[in-house]
């Protein structure tokens, strides 16, 4: 016997074990995948910019609710009407709120609105077009014959109505319901008009052919190829379905005691602030939600490369 045992390394030269071989594969593709998200980032530079906006905002939310006393979003907790200072940063409204501790609590569930409306818009739109697309004859004439009339409509004026048949009192939640009734209509159409020309290809053709179901095809062929066209379609509709919301707030048809951005504006309307010149008053909602829609458009410009097939380049 050897004194030495012998050596379990592997040659230079020697060919790697199947499962080896796979390992090795798999990280080569997980870093290329890595490698293209960056070189993609590098190419889109707006993208960075949105995102930090959002998220800052976000951070900025989180860390000031555990740091500020939000318990003065509360009527009457601080004096009222007071122009901005190291003790209310953001100054106060005529109802004697802290109008820091309202942006910090409002901007967040704005964004909860959006996100809400915007995912079940996307989802019954995606459910909707590819159906319709896909099947063709009579679920294609009642589906598009739908989308055509939905949107021949002023949303506004059918959200309106469907906010005021609700007698209660509408919270955030019930809101970005009411918002996503209309929400799915948009992306209705347009995934429909990207899976009308996705049908037609080889590889799904090919598909079909080999004896997979249509389900299988859309869920694991078609699905995947139109995810990034999905993703650019959710931020247009959270952006939409935040702009909705600040509408209906704004005409008083949100929950009254919701410290939201439309709620916020809805009080400065109410009080005549820009008459009366509490500018502080109207200025912090109006500048967050500046930061909110310059954040949304440049992620939605930053994605319009993987949207679009005619900007879209090899990684």
């Amino acid at each position: 016997m050897s004194a030495f045992p012998e050596s379990t390394a592997q040659a230079p030269g020697a060919a790697l074990a199947p499962s080896d071989a796979r390992i090795v594969s798999e990280r080569s593709e997980a870093r290329e995948r890595v490698d293209a998200f960056l070189r993609y980032f590098r190419r889109n530079p707006t993208l960075i910019w949105g995102l930090a906006l959002i998220l800052g905002l976000l951070l900025f939310c989180a860390v000031s609710s555990l740091l500020w006393d939000m318990q003065r979003i509360r009527p009457l907790s601080v004096r009222a009407l007071q122009a901005p200072s190291w003790a209310l940063p953001f100054g106060s409204d005529r109802q004697g709120r802290d109008l820091f501790a309202t942006i910090v609590a409002g901007a967040p569930l704005t964004l909860k609105i959006g996100l809400i409306a915007g995912f079940i818009g996307v989802g019954i739109g995606t459910i909707l077009g590819f159906v319709s697309a896909f099947y063709g004859g009579w679920v294609d004439t009642v589906i598009r014959g739908i989308v055509d009339v939905g949107l021949s409509v002023p949303g506004l004026l059918v959200l309106v109505i469907i906010a005021v048949t609700i007698r209660t009192a509408i919270t955030t939640d019930q809101l970005a319901l009411v918002i996503a009734c209309l929400a799915w209509l948009f992306p209705a159409r347009t995934i429909r008009a990207q899976v009308l020309t996705m049908r037609e290809r080889a590889w799904v053709q090919i598909a079909l052919l080999s004896g997979m179901r249509s389900w299988e095809v859309i869920v694991k062929e078609m699905l995947p190829n139109l995810f990034p066209y999905l993703v650019a379609a959710l931020v247009n509709s959270i952006s939409n379905a935040i702009l909705a919301s600040i509408g209906l707030e704004a005409l008083g048809l949100g929950e009254i005691e919701s410290p939201t951005l439309g709620m916020t504006v809805y009080w400065v309307l109410y009080n005549a602030a820009l008459i009366n010149g509490w500018w502080w008053w109207w200025a912090a909602p109006i500048a967050v939600l500046v930061i909110v829609f310059v954040g949304l458009f440049m992620i939605s410009l930053g994605l319009d490369e993987i949207a679009n097939p005619r900007l879209r380049r090899a990684v």
